[in-house]
């Protein structure tokens, strides 16, 4: 199999000398760089994330991908994810294909309910149509991707659509991941749907990702799906130095910071031991470290994409930079070796 190996952002507000948050619109030129290295460092893909806080402000990924689709030549670019229960499939369908027609064949969507809630006050979505609207809008997503004249009505629309035509098309027709949080409800829904699914991954074992992963296969085996269609992506926080024992210390401090920012009860040490330790979840270390930890979890869990955020809760940018040219110079060769 092809093992494909990249990185994922949702802006990475920089901190200013005396903590306080600089400006958003540098995290927006920060990733349109980071996205510049992965490619030349010969990194896979480069997932734009959407959320709505000061220190990951991301909000439109489309956007961000429209003009990553205009200055890369080779990258795999997507969102990861869409929050497409607060969105509007049809033109989240657009934008994507915008971008698709900047850069063929290189352009997919993930798809999610939204573990994050910010966006439904934001945009005037009750919180308890979480699932209904997902279901609705995932359906109508589905329909314009498959076809430039859609025929659709459902829930959470107030008018059908009757033959409308859909521009600009992407050519082929985009890929469409299921994004999730790990719930056995989601995998199912992928599953049977014969969507390929992507995992956003934190903490737990191989072994029970394994089984979540288990649990989309057959679904998807049982509604008859291919199962060389029936991918699976793991998205996860990451971070490579020369210097492994720094690393860790360094994403402990950050990651720390970023559950304090978001309101977020902080795990004792331990709980970021483990999940820095072989085993656990947390890609952190030297590259070596990181080559064999990536091999060991794709051989359990059987994946074919692993993507890392590394730009974590002020992490400065350089860092950030170095990290990446990490991943595709030193690891992604040695991954790749083993897996092909």
């Amino acid at each position: 199999m092809t093992f494909q190996l990249g990185v994922y952002s949702f802006g990475n507000t920089p901190l200013l000398d005396d903590e306080r948050l600089g400006p958003t619109s540098q995290a927006i030129r920060d990733v349109l760089e980071a996205i510049t290295l992965a490619e030349q460092v010969g990194l896979d893909f480069f997932g734009v994330g959407e959320h709505h806080r000061q220190i990951m402000p991301i909000s439109s990924p489309s956007s961000v991908i429209n003009a990553a689709a205009a200055v890369t030549t080779r990258i795999g670019l997507g969102s990861a994810v869409t929050v497409l229960a607060t969105d509007d499939p049809v033109r989240v369908y657009q934008q994507h294909a915008t971008a698709a027609a900047l850069a063929p064949g290189r352009i997919e969507i993930t798809a999610g309910r939204g573990s994050g809630t910010d966006s439904f006050p934001l945009y005037g979505y009750p919180l308890e149509d979480r699932d209904s609207l997902y279901a609705a809008k995932l359906d109508l997503l589905l329909a314009v991707n498959a076809a430039e004249q859609v025929t659709w009505d459902g829930p959470h629309r107030a008018q059908p659509l009757r033959d409308v035509l859909v521009v600009p098309r992407a050519d082929p027709p985009m890929k469409i991941w299921l994004g999730s949080g790990g719930s056995l409800e989601s995998s199912v829904r992928a599953g049977s749907l014969g969507l390929s699914i992507a995992y956003g991954i934190l903490n737990g074992t191989a072994d029970h990702w394994a089984r979540i992963a288990g649990t989309y296969r057959e679904a998807g085996y049982r509604a008859g799906h291919d199962p060389a269609t029936l991918e699976v992506s793991v998205a996860g926080h990451g971070f490579i130095s020369t210097d492994g024992r720094a690393a860790k210390e360094n994403l402990y401090r950050y990651e720390s910071s970023v559950l304090r920012t978001v309101g977020r009860p902080v795990p004792d040490r331990a709980y970021f031991d483990t999940n820095y330790a072989p085993g656990g979840m947390t890609m952190v270390g030297d590259p070596s470290e990181i080559a064999d930890r990536l091999i060991a979890f794709q051989r359990v869990l059987g994946h074919n994409r692993q993507v890392l955020q590394m730009d974590l809760s002020g992490i400065p940018h350089r860092e950030v930079l170095r990290s990446i040219e990490l991943l595709g110079t030193e690891v992604a060769p040695k991954v790749r070796a083993e897996l092909e």
